[in-house]
C-alpha cells in the first residue's frame, strides 16, 4: 500500500477556494469558500483566493469579475494575494464592493505557469511522467474496447517506453502503478482507492499548459495549504493529487470533502438554484447575512441546532466534524425565513440605502413616503425586490366608480360614508396624521355605520385596487393632503355615475 500519511508540516491553517472563471458564483462555490472562511477564521488562519483559469478557452473575466464581487459581497474577503486590488479591478467596485480598494488580488494560475514548468521538468527528469502521442481516436477506441468488457475507462500506459519526444506528444502523462491509496477524509473517514483502476493521467498538454490535477498539486504545495476543503466531487481526484505529491515529495494537505446540495426533492441541484449566479440572489433582495446564515446550514449545523446566528457566532461554532456525509437539502422556506428576520432588523434608512445601492434610478421619488413605506412594511417582507409592488400598491390605480360599493350596499349610503370620512380626515391636524389617530377618529363611525360600509369604499378610494393595504396605512404614507385628494375624486366618481343614470 502507498503511504500517504506523511507528516503534516506544523504551520497555522491555510485553506483556499479555487474557483475556475468559467461560469458565474454560485451557491455551490460559495458554500466551498465560506467553510473554508469559517475554519480559517475559527483557527485564526488564513483564507486564499486561488483563480484556476489556465482553460484559457473557457475561461472569461465576466465570470471572474462575478466571482470576486460576488465573494467581497457576502464578506469573505481573502487574506493574502500577489498585489493591492487596483480601483476599477472589480465591476463597479463603488456601489457593489464598498470598502473593498486597497485589498488583495486574487492569485491566478495563468501568472504562474514558470512555476509549474519548473516542476513537470522534474518529475519527467525523474522518469515519473512521459510524453504521450496518442490521439484522441485512439483513446476513443480503447474507452469503447474497455467499456464493452465491463472495466473501468483508463489509459493503458502505451507510450511509458516509446520514447516520445516534446514535438509529437499531445499531452504528458504521470505513471501510477497499482496498489491500495488510502487517506483519511476529516468529514468522511478513511478512503480506498485501487490505482490499478486509475491509469496513467494525464497533467499536462506542454510544459505551458498544466492540467488540473498537476496545477492544483503545485498551487496547494507553494501556498502551503494545509487543509483542502471542497465538494465530493472531488474525491475521485484526490488519489491522483496524493501520488503527485508522493512523486515530488510534497506533504499532504488534509482533505475534507463536503456532501452536494441538492433540491427540495432530494434530486441532485438543478440549475433553478445551482446555476444562479449569487449576484441574482443580490439583485431579488436577499441580504448578504441572512444567504450567509442559511448556506453554512447547507450540511453543517451546531451542537444546539439553531438555525438564526450572526456570522460571529457561526464562526465560534464551526466544526469540521458537525459537517453531514448526507446531502444537504436547499431549502427555499427556510431562505425566505431568515432573509425575512434580518430584514426585520435592519433599520428602514439602511434598508433604503440597500434598495438605491440594487435599483439605482428605479428608487427615484418620494424618500420621505418610501421610509414610511418600509416602517409599515418590514414586518411582511421576505425580500427587498418586494418593495416595488409595496410602492406600487400605495399609488392611486384607475378604477371603476361600482369598485367603491361594499356588497349589497348603495352607492347613496357610500357616497354618504365617504363625505363623513373625508370631514373627519380634514379635521385632523398634520402633525397628528398617524395610524393611531386615524383609527380614532374613523373606527367609531366604522362601527355605527358598518365596517365593510365605511372601510371599504375608503379603501378603494385610496388605493384604486381591490386588494391594497388597509386604508389607515395607506393615508399614513401619502399624507393629510394626499388622502383628502383622493377621497374627492371617488366622490366625484360616484356623482357622476349617479347623475348619468
Amino acid at each position: 500500500m502507498f503511504n500517504l500519511f506523511k507528516s503534516f508540516w506544523r504551520t497555522p491553517v491555510r485553506v483556499r477556494i479555487a474557483p475556475s472563471p468559467t461560469g458565474y458564483l454560485h451557491i455551490g462555490t460559495a458554500r466551498t469558500a465560506l467553510f473554508n472562511w469559517l475554519f480559517a477564521k475559527k483557527h485564526g488562519g488564513k483564507f486564499i483566493l486561488r483563480i484556476e483559469d489556465t482553460d484559457l478557452e473557457r475561461s472569461e473575466k465576466k465570470f471572474e469579475d462575478d466571482i470576486l464581487a460576488g465573494l467581497a459581497w457576502l464578506g469573505l474577503t481573502w487574506d493574502e494575494g500577489p498585489r493591492p486590488t487596483q480601483r476599477g479591478e472589480l465591476p463597479n467596485s463603488k456601489s457593489q464592493i464598498p470598502n473593498y480598494v486597497g485589498k488583495y488580488g486574487p492569485y491566478r494560475q495563468s501568472e504562474r505557469l514558470d512555476t509549474y514548468e519548473k516542476h513537470l521538468k522534474a518529475l519527467l527528469e525523474k522518469g515519473a511522467a512521459y510524453y504521450c502521442d496518442c490521439t484522441k481516436e485512439e483513446l476513443d477506441t480503447e474507452k469503447k474496447k474497455q467499456m464493452e468488457k465491463g472495466e473501468s475507462p483508463r489509459y493503458s500506459g502505451k507510450c511509458r517506453l516509446k520514447n516520445v519526444n516534446s514535438q509529437q506528444a499531445f499531452v504528458i502523462r504521470f505513471k501510477i502503478d497499482k496498489g491500495e491509496i488510502s487517506f483519511n477524509d476529516l468529514i468522511r473517514g478513511r478512503i480506498s482507492f485501487d490505482a490499478a483502476l486509475i491509469g496513467d493521467i494525464a497533467i499536462a498538454k506542454n510544459l505551458k499548459t498544466p492540467l488540473y490535477n498537476f496545477a492544483v498539486v503545485i498551487d496547494d504545495y507553494e501556498m502551503k495549504i494545509s487543509h483542502v476543503i471542497r465538494g465530493e466531487d472531488h474525491i475521485a481526484n484526490t488519489p491522483k493529487q496524493l501520488l503527485l505529491q508522493n512523486a515530488l515529495d510534497f506533504p499532504h494537505p488534509q482533505y475534507a470533502h463536503l456532501p452536494l446540495i441538492l433540491d427540495p426533492d432530494r434530486s441532485k441541484m438543478s440549475k433553478r438554484y445551482s446555476a444562479t449566479s449569487i449576484q441574482e440572489y443580490k439583485k431579488a433582495g436577499y441580504l448578504p447575512n441572512a444567504l450567509i446564515n442559511f448556506i453554512a446550514l447547507l450540511g453543517w449545523h451546531p451542537t444546539d441546532d439553531r438555525e438564526k446566528m450572526t456570522i460571529a457566532e457561526i464562526v465560534k461554532k464551526f466544526e469540521l466534524g458537525r459537517i453531514q456525509k448526507g446531502g444537504a437539502v436547499f431549502d427555499t422556506q427556510k431562505l425566505d425565513w431568515l432573509n425575512s428576520e434580518y430584514i426585520k432588523e435592519t433599520s428602514p434608512d439602511m434598508l433604503y440605502r440597500m434598495l438605491e445601492n440594487l435599483y439605482g434610478t428605479e428608487m427615484s421619488g418620494n424618500k420621505t413616503a418610501a421610509l414610511k413605506i418600509l416602517e409599515t412594511s418590514i414586518s411582511r417582507m421576505t425580500k427587498l425586490e418586494e418593495f416595488k409592488n409595496l410602492r406600487n400598491s400605495f399609488e392611486l390605480s384607475e378604477y371603476e366608480p361600482k369598485l367603491l360599493i361594499w356588497k349589497n350596499s348603495t352607492e347613496e349610503k357610500t357616497l354618504a360614508n365617504l363625505k363623513l370620512v373625508q370631514e373627519l380626515i380634514r379635521s385632523l391636524l398634520v402633525s397628528e396624521f398617524s395610524q393611531k389617530d386615524l383609527e380614532t377618529q374613523i373606527m367609531p363611525v366604522a362601527d355605527t355605520n358598518g365596517r365593510g360600509e365605511v372601510l371599504w369604499p375608503l379603501r378603494v378610494a385610496l388605493s384604486g385596487q381591490e386588494k391594497s393595504p388597509g386604508p389607515f396605512e395607506i393615508m399614513t404614507i401619502i399624507g393629510k393632503e394626499e388622502a383628502v385628494k383622493r377621497v374627492q375624486m371617488a366622490i366625484q366618481k360616484l356623482e357622476s355615475s349617479t347623475n348619468a343614470k
